[in-house]
């Protein structure tokens, strides 16, 4: 379900991290090559990004395929920045809530995306859902899962929460209330990256020349490309990547976890 991806580094053109890759998200909407559920993301798309001096990206998202957005690929082509976040979607249960129910969603700084799928959804998740304020229930941009996780983390992030933490308790509870779940959440703040892995495949390339991508696949056959370990959370900047161990529902989440989390950020 879905295949995502976040940059941040150097200022690069949006094409050179989503279309030009031989094995790219665009690509990827039609020919992932890990992807374990599912094998078309033709659902919606969407790409987010900054722009030099401003914290609040833009959002570029359609209904449709990537591939069939000429618009996207010319926008693609001249448009750079130094972090962005993009996702190509297989949508869990059919809807009618178009572009909105494509990520990557946003709030302030921050842009969101989540590749897997709740089990039992959406009555699984009703008690977790009922611990929102009624107001953040009645604005989700959609009526799909994965915005109704992003409210869970947005939640935490508003009391206070680092990025970390958010991710990786709003994993937790979810996977609590629907344990069969795949949870790999993706976000950022247009500085850092920061993702978790429960029950799809993540990766991540350090590159040379700097940066830092994360991704749901390696968009090429660079050797450089690390495989994150299932159930991990992982914090990034364009120049240090951080990997701790998510422990299972019923357990408290380890108090290193954060401690490494706060420590790359320095």
């Amino acid at each position: 379900m879905c295949r995502h991806l976040a940059y941040v580094g150097p200022p690069e053109p949006l094409g050179a991290l989503v279309v030009a890759p031989p094995h790219g998200l665009y690509r990827q909407s039609w020919a992932p090559r890990h992807q374990r559920y599912g094998t078309v993301n033709a659902d919606g798309f969407g790409v987010g990004w900054y722009a030099e001096g401003d914290p609040v990206p833009a959002r570029y998202r359609r209904a449709g395929p990537i591939w069939a957005d000429q618009s996207f690929a010319d926008l693609a082509r001249v448009v750079r920045t130094g972090a962005l976040l993009g996702a190509v979607r297989d949508a869990t249960l059919a809807g009618a809530d178009a572009e909105a129910a494509a990520a990557p969603f946003a709030a302030g700084a921050w842009l969101f995306s989540h590749n897997g799928a709740v089990a039992g959804w959406p009555d699984s998740l009703a008690p977790v859902a009922a611990t929102l304020p009624p107001g953040e229930l009645l604005s989700l941009e959609a009526r799909n899962d994965s915005a109704l996780v992003w409210a869970l983390v947005l939640a935490r992030l508003r009391a206070g929460d680092d990025e970390g933490r958010a991710l990786a308790e709003t994993v937790l509870e979810v996977a609590g209330a629907a344990p069969a779940s795949r949870l790999n959440l993706l976000l950022t703040n247009g500085s850092t990256v920061t993702a978790t892995t429960w029950g799809d495949t993540l990766w991540y390339l350090s590159r040379p020349g700097g940066g830092t991508v994360v991704a749901s696949e390696p968009y090429d056959d660079d050797p450089s490309w690390q495989e994150v370990p299932d159930r991990s959370l992982l914090v990034a900047s364009g120049t240090d990547v951080r990997l701790t161990p998510l422990k299972v529902p019923g357990d408290t989440a380890p108090a290193d976890a954060f401690a490494s989390v706060k420590e790359s950020r320095t």
